[in-house]
């Protein structure tokens, strides 16, 4: 057995510089134990003394079990495969955002839209009489009546007419939510020259998209004043007489062709000149109810008609007043509103908007047509 241990000892000797390789231990272990075991059981030579082992042999052998378990062993412990993170520069596909369009989305129903304050003319009512170059300041009222605020980025811009001197837009002086309303000033001159002017106006959003009051938000508002040598109202001519005692030559009242109070119901037509309603023949206005369900007085033939304010007109403002064929709408006109009109004769006059019903949509209206001077 002496000669069995020596090459165990080289053995274990060979496990000692291997540190730490559990694995060539438990093969050396093993080895050895199979060569202990082996020996004892080897069958002896006849020219050898018995008990005794080729040691050379046995330790080729042992030698090549170790070379071969060396083989067959992983040279490092295998590494769990990890899967690569991505580059801090990459965008995992289910957070690359997705792809936005500017401009495509359709405008909000009912977001910008604007009603008449009450008043609308907070200043320089229409027909205000000015002296040629006179300045002043308009300010309307006007109500949001739109879904979304009117911010400082909204501005009241001049749209058609007469500028009289005015900027071509003002900022909304502070945000306006919906429903509720806001004095907007514009400064302006009256021109040098006699006569009658109207300048009208219209909102416009941040997108610089214009809108304005009633049906379809495209009505604008106006100012509308009267140039003159003198301002004020006309007064009556006097002629100094006796002294002390002041003779009035009053004006002559033009003689009146007809007038009434009417009260218009949709459908219904009238005749300025003779005061009658769906007679057939000779009609100047009529009160219209369109597929829309928008209504409108509208001119008939040759008749013309325009707004001229909230003072009674004279024959001579009807006769200088702005007029046109182009329907008025309901929305663009206010209870005790004057409006001017030529008849399809020619006669001028006057007609007053006294009253508005909901239930049944009928207008009442009282008129005067002058007669020929």
């Amino acid at each position: 057995m002496r000669r069995i241990l020596t090459p165990m000892k080289k053995v274990f000797s060979f496990r000692k510089t291997h540190k730490g390789k559990t694995f060539f231990q438990g093969v050396s272990l093993l080895v050895c134990l199979s060569l202990v075991l082996s020996a004892c059981n080897l069958p002896q030579s006849k020219d050898e003394p018995e008990g005794q082992l080729n040691v050379t042999q046995a330790y080729q052998t042992v030698e090549a079990r170790l070379t071969e378990a060396a083989l067959l062993t992983p040279t490092s412990a295998p590494t769990a495969t990890q899967t690569p993170e991505p580059s801090p520069t990459s965008t995992p596909a289910s957070q690359t955002p997705a792809p936005t369009k500017a401009n495509t989305q359709p405008a909000v129903a009912g977001c910008d839209q604007a009603a008449a304050g009450n008043p609308i003319d907070v200043s320089i009512p229409d027909d205000t009489k000015m002296l040629p170059g006179q300045t002043f300041t308009k300010t309307w009222r006007l109500q949001n009546a739109g879904t979304c605020t009117w911010t400082t980025a909204y501005s009241i811009a001049f749209f058609s007419g007469e500028s009289m001197g005015a900027l071509a837009s003002v900022p909304m002086p502070k945000n306006v939510a919906p429903g509720e309303s806001v004095d907007i000033s514009v400064d302006m001159v009256a021109p040098q020259t006699a006569g009658t002017y109207l300048g009208n106006w219209k909102l416009r959003n941040a997108s610089n998209t214009w809108f304005g009051i009633g049906a379809g938000n495209g009505l604008p508002f106006w100012v509308k004043i009267i140039v003159t040598s003198s301002a004020g109202t006309i007064t009556p001519t006097v002629t100094l007489g006796t002294p002390g005692t002041p003779t009035v030559t009053n004006t002559p009242v033009p003689d009146v062709q007809a007038s009434g109070k009417k009260t218009l119901i949709a459908g219904d037509r009238i005749n300025l000149d003779n005061n009658t309603i769906n007679s057939g023949a000779g009609e100047d206005v009529s009160w219209v109810l369109d597929a829309e369900e928008h209504l409108s007085l509208t001119p008939l033939g040759s008749a013309v008609l325009g707004i001229f304010g909230s003072t009674e007109p004279t024959l001579g403002d009807c006769q200088s007043a702005v007029m046109s064929g182009a329907p008025i709408p309901r929305e663009f006109m206010n209870l005790g509103m004057y409006l001017c009109y030529r008849t399809d004769l020619g006669l001028y006059g006057w007609l007053k908007l006294q009253n508005f019903k909901e239930e049944d949509l009928s207008l009442v209206i009282h008129f005067v047509t002058f007669a020929a001077p």
